[in-house]
């Protein structure tokens, strides 16, 4: 059993008896009230989504799924294709990748995680950190150098997110896919 806070994107739990995939967590906490976690989920077997708040301490039932190492290989609208060591293919539907999406480049060389329920790909887990290129960016602003100063940018990929004032166009940046947050040049 784990707490509402200790579950991740990718996560699988049990919910009113039914399988469901965990696409995003957002933790708030306040000064007096416990901490609220508020989770986008989708059902394994009925292909809904749905969002939900829970206490931060609330029990949950984690479901031990099978996992395998793969890599990505091309994209089949609506599905991600995914290779293992064996040259095994799976399909992941992009619903099911969450965020993650984002973050997916043709020739990526990065090892991801897909999860299987009952035979079926239902989730891919990126690694913590991805190296990926700044497709844009705007020019750094001048004279703006007191404290920590961040940006716009969009990466390969699609994503956007913040990076620090001096990155420019073209350089290659490493970020944390999970919060998406940009941790440094790489």
């Amino acid at each position: 059993m784990k707490t509402a806070h200790e579950i991740r994107p990718g996560n699988v739990i049990m919910l009113n008896g039914s399988p469901w995939v965990v696409q995003k967590t957002e933790t708030t906490r306040s000064g007096r009230n416990a901490a609220i976690v508020k989770m986008k989920l989708k059902n394994v077997l009925l292909d809904s989504t749905t969002e939900t708040t829970f206490k931060g301490d609330d029990k949950m039932e984690d479901i031990i799924l099978e996992r395998l190492d793969c890599t990505y290989s091309y994209f089949a609208d609506p599905m991600y294709v995914f290779m293992d060591a064996e040259y095994n293919q799976y399909d992941v539907e992009s619903g099911n990748l969450g965020d993650a999406a984002a973050y997916i480049t043709d020739g990526m060389e990065e090892i991801c995680q897909v999860t299987f329920y009952e035979g079926k790909a239902i989730s891919v887990e990126l690694p913590t950190t991805i190296v990926r290129e700044v497709t844009y960016t705007e020019p750094s602003a001048r004279g703006d150098t007191s404290g920590k100063v961040m940006k716009p940018a969009t990466v390969a990929g699609g994503a956007t997110l913040s990076v620090a004032d001096f990155i420019k166009t073209g350089e290659m940046i490493e970020i944390d896919p999970r919060t998406g947050e940009f941790k440094k040049r790489a």
